[in-house]
């Protein structure tokens, strides 16, 4: 926290089907006494978008969507640019970064804050230039995950909202999550944002349209996380032994399907260089030492999240702060990994403090 300027982390760590930390360090808000605990609330932002995948294995599990079958099956009105990519572009698609659209794409049409709802951003897809032909390159990007967020609302007559607080944050006992980014402008236990600009730490306004929800808008803390870390952990068990999700769902969510470039880490952090990553339905997929890694980062203005299962090991580490620091959370996940794994100790915060001094920020906030 000191070394990157972070004012306040909420971390949870589970291991063999126990929580062995959900608490808070630090504070909610630069120069404040209010300390973060186990239940301040931070926007976890692309965190967000296993629980919309969730969702929509819900509803392949009760026949009501088919992974593979087209988008235009369930929204007969959606359109991409391209025809072809129109009538091709199934469910699955929308998850897996592989359309064609190039990276960040449509991100403008909600960003910064627009009067478009989200049915009007779907609408203006069709608008949008593909940057490679179809299910040829992996390009991150936001704007599908609301189309999949209009589908679960068509085929279930429930709002993303409601289903996911209802199908999925009910059930798994997260009772104090929340899923509009809204609810960051409330009173209450939440985490302040902050960011630095133009060389200083300071407060900046947080992200408060609901119409990218599906994308990024739950706002959990340690303990709820700790309690959904588990569920993914124990292939969609809940702790009362009743299933979430089925196994054939877990390995939907979990199985790679787009791939990544690897690309060459700066020296300090050569450690971290994958042997293979991908990105699976709401989820990245990559190994480290051996092990298999099923992760996710977060961003939005003042927060950043990072969420990492091994499988193997039974073990997930959430980390949540209150500042725009990639470096904070990976270095802090790879020592507790390391500790966990028996590896040979690194001084990650070292390391990660060397590849920033070197202008290498790419790959240090990435892994």
């Amino acid at each position: 926290m000191d070394s990157f300027e972070v004012p306040g982390i909420s971390l949870a760590i589970v291991k063999d089907g126990r929580v062995v930390v959900a608490k808070g360090y630090g504070v909610r808000e630069l120069g404040e006494a209010a300390p973060v605990d186990s239940q301040t609330l931070f926007g976890i932002a692309s965190n967000t978008k296993v629980f919309t995948a969730t969702a929509l294995g819900l509803l392949v599990e009760e026949g009501k969507i088919v992974w593979d079958a087209p988008v235009v099956n369930y929204l007969p009105w959606f359109q991409m640019w391209d025809p072809f990519v129109t009538r091709e572009l199934t469910v699955r698609d929308l998850l897996v970064h592989r359309s064609g659209l190039g990276l960040g794409a449509g991100d403008l049409l909600w960003w910064p804050p627009s009067t478009y709802d989200r049915k009007e951003i779907l609408r203006r897809l069709r608008f949008i230039k593909p940057a490679t032909p179809f299910r040829s390159a992996y390009a991150y990007d936001n704007v599908l995950y609301l189309v999949a967020g209009e589908v679960i609302e068509t085929v279930s007559g429930l709002t993303w909202e409601d289903f996911v607080a209802q199908r999925i944050l009910k059930k798994v006992g997260m009772a104090i999550s929340e899923v509009r980014y809204s609810a960051t402008s409330n009173n209450g236990n939440i985490a302040g944002t902050h960011a630095k600009v133009e060389g200083v730490l300071r407060l900046v306004n947080p992200m408060d349209s609901d119409n990218t929800n599906p994308a990024g808008g739950i706002n959990s803390n340690a303990g709820d996380m700790a309690k959904w870390m588990l569920v993914l952990l124990n292939e969609g068990r809940l702790a009362d032994g009743s299933r979430l999700y089925n196994e054939r769902t877990y390995h939907e969510l979990t199985t790679l399907v787009t791939p990544i470039p690897i690309s060459v880490p700066p020296p300090e952090l050569a450690a971290l260089k994958p042997n293979f990553q991908g990105y699976a339905l709401g989820l990245n997929v990559h190994d480290y030492r051996g092990k298999k890694v099923i992760t996710h980062t977060g961003g939005l203005p003042g927060y950043l999240s990072k969420v990492t299962l091994l499988p193997e090991l039974n073990l997930g580490i959430t980390v949540l702060t209150n500042q725009e620091s990639g470096e904070a959370f990976s270095s802090l996940t790879w020592h507790i990994v390391d500790y966990f794994l028996g590896a040979p100790a690194t001084d990650w915060v070292d390391a990660y403090l060397k590849a920033k001094a070197d202008d290498k920020p790419r790959f240090s906030k990435t892994l």
